[in-house]
């Protein structure tokens, strides 16, 4: 195998997964649990920590921007997300500045933004979320805002990127000879 298809095209296998992983579970969701029914709830251990429920948000993350113009809606998270991936995805292939793992994690946050991206596009109603954790009132929230795979895998990725780059910073900072001493 050689590098370029080890380093780039590889990790988009996470992408993949991710994006069947997220449209498998909301099409189960969608297809077979009633929206927005607070009595038709499934509580996965039994004590309230993890539940599924089907509700769908027509706004992005946290439900920011459902109170924009319907004509503003469609540039704000079909276009604009659309834009922002496209950069990404070039990026990831054009570019040497990420490490391999940095590469798996930019191909995470690909697949959940396709993921929802594809919901936004094909599903009227919204986005499909239904995975609903306890958050014991940490920001005063008891409930974590409900969300879907690919949100855990934007978010999870996120993350893991920001601190790798934050580690590669600090890493360069070190290497680099101090200019004052001189």
């Amino acid at each position: 195998m050689n590098q370029f298809v080890k380093e780039r095209i590889l990790p988009l296998s996470l992408t993949a997964f991710i994006i069947t992983l997220d449209q498998v579970t909301k099409s189960i969701i969608a297809n077979n649990w009633p929206i927005d029914r607070s009595n038709i709830i499934f509580d996965v251990f039994n004590n309230g920590f993890l539940r599924i429920i089907h509700v769908r948000n027509p706004a992005i993350a946290f439900s920011l921007g459902n109170n924009l113009p319907d004509v503003i809606k469609p540039i704000v998270f079909i276009v604009l997300p659309v834009l922002v991936l496209g950069f990404l995805i070039w990026y990831f292939l054009k570019s040497n500045d990420f490490s391999l793992f940095q590469r798996w994690a930019a191909a995470g946050i690909i697949g959940g933004g396709l993921g929802n991206i594809i919901d936004r596009i094909f599903r009227p109603a919204g986005v499909v979320d239904f995975i609903d954790v306890r958050f014991y009132g940490i920001f005063g929230w008891e409930r974590w805002p409900t969300f879907n795979f690919a949100d855990a895998s934007v978010v999870v990725c996120c993350i893991l990127l920001f601190i790798t780059l934050l580690l590669d910073m600090k890493k360069a900072k070190k290497e680099t000879p101090d200019e004052q001493e001189s």
